[in-house]
């Protein structure tokens, strides 16, 4: 039971920790006013109503007995009262008609007027109405073949203090909200700041000098997250610079290579080779690429319709079609998409002849399908392609160049914009890469 309830809250609590503050803050608050607005009303209001309700009927009921005494003296004594109690009275020769459709139940107001006429004329010799006229009561009560009919201040029964009471009730109460919804921005913000700082640098996009702001547990975790940033791009910089090293060194020693070859009297053993030096070039491309990060570029909003008929475009290549949808612009790092998309091509190039790409909307994702008719991959291998460095040994893989870097850095990229890469089947039996890109 206790699960179920803590599993039921859970759902009805707000998710953001801005409302889920501002509840905390705010409940209480509400909470409060409601017991002090009732006990004010059960104690001070309604019982001030009552009492001021029975003086005023008790007025009523001996101007009725005076009245009904028929002394003569009735127009007098109508004036009396009149100037004295502030009323205004009439006596109306119709027949009496009670009328309760003006009484309100749900108004201590009227519920007190009624329970002391009724216990002083009874249920069925008097009728009021407290809400056709803005300021004034009006009473009938039955006398004789007519009624009495009695005019007074609505303020003679009812305590003036309930409306600044609910002003003073009400006014404080929204200032201190307010004051909490201004207070728990201002504490919330960094934390916000905080995370979004991390989902980017997560994402793989270069995160500016981020200075750490907020209470102190916030300042702390800000700062550490600001430090572990810093040895890691140190880390990965110091990577590229190694990697670039190497990379220069390897290619002096094979540029004197190839101008040896060229001076080489045996042909036959020079091409031979030179292929095996080109191979040896193009795999030391792709460990550069693969190793090269993408932080130092920056997301900007980009027509994908755009990118990939230019990615397209420079291939000049029949065999490759392109199915767009609409115009599609998404927050992206546009060379790293362009090398994602290349490495797909070109890697569906390799294995087959006809290439086609398809882009989509559906719902909050932009899905791009690159088919190729190339013999495939089986089902069992698609985890290990997206591996560096994995190649197969059968139908795709067999007496092709390249270290299989292919894949993995097109998955690399795509999860770096928070992404993901499938692979399926196609209807022409070859390989189908599903990239899906948050819009």
């Amino acid at each position: 039971m206790f699960y179920g309830l803590n599993s039921l809250f859970k759902k009805i609590l707000p998710k953001r920790l801005f409302y889920r503050s501002l509840l905390i803050v705010v409940a209480p608050i509400i909470l409060l006013q409601i017991i002090i607005t009732v006990v004010f009303f059960d104690s001070l209001w309604i019982k001030a109503n009552k009492g001021m309700t029975r003086s005023l009927v008790a007025e009523i009921e001996t101007l009725f007995d005076v009245y009904d005494n028929e002394s003569g003296y009735n127009e007098m004594i109508i004036d009396l009262y009149n100037k004295n109690f502030d009323f205004y009275i009439s006596f109306d020769e119709k027949k009496f008609i009670q009328n309760s459709d003006t009484e309100r139940w749900y108004s201590p107001m009227d519920r007190s007027l009624r329970q002391e006429l009724k216990s002083t004329f009874g249920s069925n010799d008097y009728s009021f109405d407290t809400t056709t006229y803005k300021d004034q009561v009006a009473i009938k009560i039955k006398y004789k073949n007519g009624s009495l009919k009695i005019f007074f201040p609505k303020k003679r029964i009812s305590p003036s203090s309930a409306r600044i009471f609910a002003l003073w009730i009400t006014f404080p109460g929204l200032l201190l909200i307010m004051i909490a919804i201004i207070f728990l921005k201002n504490q919330t913000k960094p934390i916000v700041k905080l995370a979004k700082a991390a989902e980017r640098f997560g994402k793989g996009e270069f995160v500016k000098e981020f200075r750490p702001s907020g209470a102190q547990e916030i300042r702390q975790a800000a700062y550490e997250f600001d430090k572990m940033r810093k040895r890691i791009t140190i880390h990965l910089n110091q990577r590229s610079e190694m990697l670039s090293g190497i990379s220069h060194d390897l290619r002096t020693p094979l540029t004197r290579l190839k101008l040896q070859l060229a001076l080489l009297k045996q042909q036959d053993l020079a091409e031979k080779m030179s292929v095996d030096i080109e191979e040896m070039e193009r795999m030391l491309n792709e460990y550069l690429e693969f190793s090269r990060h993408q932080k130092n570029e920056e997301t900007e909003q980009t027509n994908l319709n755009n990118l990939i008929e230019e990615v397209v475009g420079k291939y000049n290549n029949k065999k490759i079609n392109i199915i767009l949808d609409k115009n599609l612009k998404i927050n992206i790092r546009p060379n790293s998409i362009k090398r994602c998309l290349t490495n797909l091509i070109d890697n569906g190039l390799s294995y087959g002849k006809n290439i086609e790409i398809c882009l989509k909307k559906i719902k909050n994702d932009v899905i791009i399908f690159v088919d190729d008719d190339g013999p495939g991959i089986p089902e069992k291998e698609y985890k290990n392609v997206m591996k560096p460095f994995y190649r197969i040994d059968k139908s795709r893989g067999q007496n092709k160049s390249g270290v299989g870097l292919g894949l993995s850095i097109a998955n690399d990229i795509v999860r770096s914009h928070g992404g993901y890469i499938l692979l399926e089947r196609n209807s022409l039996e070859g390989l189908r890469v599903k990239i899906s890109l948050p819009s």
